[in-house]
């Protein structure tokens, strides 16, 4: 039994040895092999572009937008009533009418015949005093003589012969001509009420009655609008607004159809709104192309910025920063101060004057980034390609 344990005591303690034996062997033959070359991973270094910032003083334009109104525009009433009669053009919407063409006729056949009919009574009561004035008022006859001479009933009345003292104006008076004469004047000016004419050349925008129909006193007839002066009514923040004035000129032009147009700053409003803190400008244009209701954008003079460099507005950073190239190697995230927005570029201080400007936009960019200043020449030099470029900036709104 002794003898047994002996052996396999013997049996593990060879093996152990082998095992030691084939670790420390593998030690060694590794320890004779070559360590591979290690391959240098190359370092990228992007090429940008730049620019050199010159600060200056630049006369900024402020951005307006707005909707077309016609700057004419009235409601047609009826001050008399009656059947409405044919004039010509038709009673419809989109109807041209030229400046003093007739829009609308009433019929006025009674009102005719009644101021007829005051006008005879007036030359039947002066025809009666006839016989008076030859004697009492001899120097006054001849006036009044002629003045009868040119009577006509279907004529505008003409004016009465003026008196050539109390006694004759008071016997006139007592005669009761002067109250008809003026009765007969008020109903000659509500016999004009029955044509109504175009005050300026526009267009029936609405239309509430039809030819034959009847009209009464005071009803709304329509609505005429005038054709080629317009105003766009414009909002402008309160800040800029004392930048503007009156007489001040601004360049129109529409998203929709070709062109430009001038305009001018006509009025300001004394009314600001509570909830956007704006003000409305009125812009007076006028020219072919122009609806009532067309949406335009535009451009008017506003102040001048002083030691200010202008640059694309995608270029900014947060709306606060930029980055610029330091060394000619580094990038670096320069703070600046936005005073200026448009659609495609921004206006901002801040920058010294010789700085390096990033104007390549670069993924993944960051502060201390190492990259390559382009030179002009550096033609053969790899840059960033359009496909691989990605806004890493947020722009800042349109003010």
């Amino acid at each position: 039994m002794k003898k047994k344990t002996v052996n396999n005591f013997l049996k593990a303690l060879l093996g152990l040895g082998i095992i030691a034996l084939g670790y420390f062997g593998m030690q060694y033959l590794g320890s004779l092999k070559e360590d591979a070359p290690r391959r240098q991973v190359e370092k990228r270094v992007r090429t940008v572009e730049t620019r050199t910032v010159k600060n200056e003083a630049l006369a900024t334009m402020l951005d307006i937008q707005g909707r077309l109104q016609a700057y004419n525009k009235i409601e047609l009433y009826s001050e008399v009533g009656g059947m409405v009669e044919e004039t010509g053009r038709p009673l419809k919407v989109g109807t041209y009418f030229p400046k003093g063409a007739v829009i609308l006729r009433i019929d006025n056949d009674e009102a005719r015949l009644n101021l007829q009919a005051q006008k005879a009574t007036l030359l039947n009561s002066v025809a009666q005093i006839m016989p008076d004035l030859k004697i009492d008022y001899a120097a006054s006859f001849p006036a009044w003589e002629r003045y009868l001479d040119a009577y006509d009933i279907d004529q505008p009345l003409p004016e009465l012969p003026t008196a050539v003292d109390q006694r004759e104006k008071l016997f006139v008076a007592g005669r009761n001509l002067y109250s008809q004469y003026y009765s007969i004047k008020s109903l000659e000016e509500r016999l004009s009420k029955y044509v109504i004419y175009a005050p300026f050349s526009g267009v029936l925008t609405a239309v509430n009655i039809d030819q034959g129909a009847v009209v009464r006193s005071g009803q709304i007839l329509g609505e005429l609008m005038a054709t080629g002066y317009y105003e766009l009514v414009a909002t402008v923040p309160l800040s800029e607004l004392q930048y503007l004035q009156t007489g001040g000129k601004v360049r129109l032009h529409s998203e929709d159809i070709q062109g430009a147009w001038d305009g001018t700053i006509r009025r300001i409003s004394d009314q600001i709104d509570e909830g956007s803190q704006t003000v409305n400008v009125y812009i007076g244009v006028s020219g072919e192309g122009l609806r009532e209701g067309m949406y335009m954008r535009g451009e008017a003079a506003a102040r001048t910025l002083e030691n200010v460099v202008e640059i694309d507005r995608t270029l900014l950073i947060d709306e606060r920063n930029v980055y610029v190239v330091r060394n000619d190697s580094i990038l670096t995230l320069q703070p600046v101060t936005v005073q200026k927005t448009s659609r495609t570029s921004a206006i901002v201080g801040g920058l010294d004057d010789g700085a390096r400007l990033l104007t390549s936009t670069v993924p993944g960019a960051f502060d201390g980034m190492l990259v390559r200043v382009a030179e002009p020449e550096d033609t053969d030099a790899p840059s960033v390609e359009a496909s691989d470029l990605s806004s890493t900036s947020t722009t800042s709104s349109l003010k």
